[in-house]
């Protein structure tokens, strides 16, 4: 489902990245928090700016949030303002209410309360970092779902030269490749055409399949 109009709850660090990249996306934007200082450096880009107190329930309310498609709670270790701002939403009739959570115990008490998604910025930093370790080579990395997901990368040396149909990557990786990326053009690869250095391509693979297209594995 697409969301045109998003509030966002508590404009911290990653409230603020939240709200820019929504802003910068072209969405109909409210961001609300209890800084008068924070939100005025939002007046002019944000459609509405607000300074509330975010564990006042009569003061949520008097926000006006019917409307809204998506909330963004991200107050992160402030739990009472968190639940407040998740309960309102979604008494207003909020479609999706996402909430962030400083550890699983407050991801399970947001959940009860009705939020639709919890995310934990932390751990999937942690997550990312780690990926990016083991797997360096990657240019782009997507999930799909908890196992699939779609990587780019540059061709291993060896692959240089080669076709995918001598490759046979799918048996050696147990990959699909489905595009290569020329310049800024995605084409569908012929399985006939010689790989290129330099030239990334698109593979959808199983997540266990990962580790060997390490960039330290050169077969």
């Amino acid at each position: 489902m697409k969301y045109n109009s998003f509030v966002v709850f508590g404009l911290g660090k990653f409230g603020q990245a939240v709200a820019d990249k929504l802003i910068d996306a072209g969405a109909d934007v409210i961001v609300v928090d209890n800084s008068e200082e924070v939100t005025e450096a939002y007046s002019a880009k944000a459609s509405t700016a607000i300074t509330a107190d975010l564990t006042d329930t009569a003061a949520i309310k008097a926000i006006g949030i019917s409307h809204v498609d998506c909330a963004v709670v991200v107050m992160g270790t402030n739990l009472e303002a968190s639940i407040m701002c998740t309960m309102i939403a979604k008494e207003s009739g909020v479609k999706k209410v996402v909430a962030k959570a400083g550890n699983e115990r407050m991801g399970a008490v947001l959940t009860k309360i009705g939020a639709d998604q919890i995310i934990y910025p932390e751990k999937e930093s942690g997550i990312h970092t780690a990926r990016s370790l083991i797997a360096s080579n990657f240019l782009e990395y997507f999930e799909i779902d908890e196992n699939l997901c779609l990587v780019e990368m540059e061709a291993k040396e060896k692959w240089i030269g080669k076709t995918l149909k001598e490759l046979d990557l799918r048996k050696k990786y147990g990959v699909n490749v489905v595009a290569i990326k020329d310049g800024s053009q995605k084409e569908f690869v012929d399985p006939d055409l010689p790989l290129k250095a330099g030239v990334p391509i698109l593979m959808l693979i199983h997540k266990n399949n990962l580790e060997k297209l390490d960039k330290n594995i050169v077969v």
